[in-house]
């Protein structure tokens, strides 16, 4: 089975996120691997290593597209034990929307031949627009399984689970397909030293616009459909009122609710 794992270097969350320049694109200074590719690279792991790892002739590919840097969201993917990596990188790319991005990501990935799988996570951390990997689908033809919170795959046949509050449904599709998974789907695993020091002879490839036939007129600011026009710091949180209970503090408490029409 040969399995791509989309994976993305986003800000990390435990900082301020800032907007800079004219285009107001997102800093990019402090980032890590987004948390919720991490379960999509699981679940590839998973799949594969039930059928024999990469002695039986399976392959998980971690694909990523950004600036240099971008390449960490690689490495962590072959240190938790994806076979090899791409890094699809050029400076036109930067400012893509979720449009410029599917439709690069689609060129990359028919550049690596026959693929049965393609795994994302449901959504990107930074943009959480989840507009990528049903996108992604579209343009690479490929029936779309999404926010799988399990799932299988038997011969030619993936099957997932789709969960919400009251409810949930089960998908089929034939393979080669493209499923996004949850953070319900598995519980990533935590790279170990083996993993670690065996990511360094692994392969990473780095890919251009040019490699791959693109036009750059497509991607990046100059193609993006969705733009931001203005952007302003958010405000300061005010301060909280207290209620001081003198046996009537569930009273006041209600009144409170009830003046913001929470009741």
């Amino acid at each position: 089975m040969n399995i791509v794992v989309l994976v993305k270097y986003v800000p990390d969350a435990q900082f301020d996120r800032h907007l800079v320049g004219e285009a107001r694109t997102l800093d990019r200074s402090e980032s890590i691997l987004s948390e919720l590719d991490e379960y999509a690279v699981e679940a590839a792991l998973q799949l594969v290593e039930a059928r024999g790892g990469e002695a039986a002739g399976n392959k998980v590919t971690a694909l990523t597209m950004g600036p240099a840097s971008a390449v960490n969201a690689v490495k962590k993917a072959l240190q938790l034990g994806a076979t090899e990596g791409v890094h699809l990188s050029d400076e036109a790319l930067a400012g893509s929307d979720a449009s410029g991005t599917s439709l690069a990501l689609a060129a990359a990935i028919r550049s690596l031949g026959e693929v049965d799988l393609v795994i994302t996570g449901m959504a990107s951390t930074d943009g959480e627009t989840s507009l990528v990997p049903a996108q992604l689908a579209e343009r690479l033809g490929l029936p779309q399984v999404t926010f799988a919170a399990s799932h299988e795959v038997d011969g030619n046949t993936v099957t997932a689970r789709r969960a919400a509050d009251l409810q949930s449904e089960t998908v089929q599709a034939q393979l080669p397909a493209l499923v996004s998974v949850t953070d319900q789907v598995n519980e990533p695993r935590y790279p170990n030293f083996k993993g670690i020091m065996a990511a360094k002879k692994k392969k990473v490839t780095e890919l251009s616009l040019a490699d791959l036939g693109v036009d750059p007129a497509q991607v990046g600011l100059a193609g993006v459909w969705t733009s931001v026009l203005s952007a302003e710091p958010r405000k300061a949180r005010g301060q909280g009122i207290t209620i001081t209970d003198e046996g009537d503090a569930g009273i006041k408490l209600v009144d409170f609710l009830a003046s913001r029409k929470l009741l």
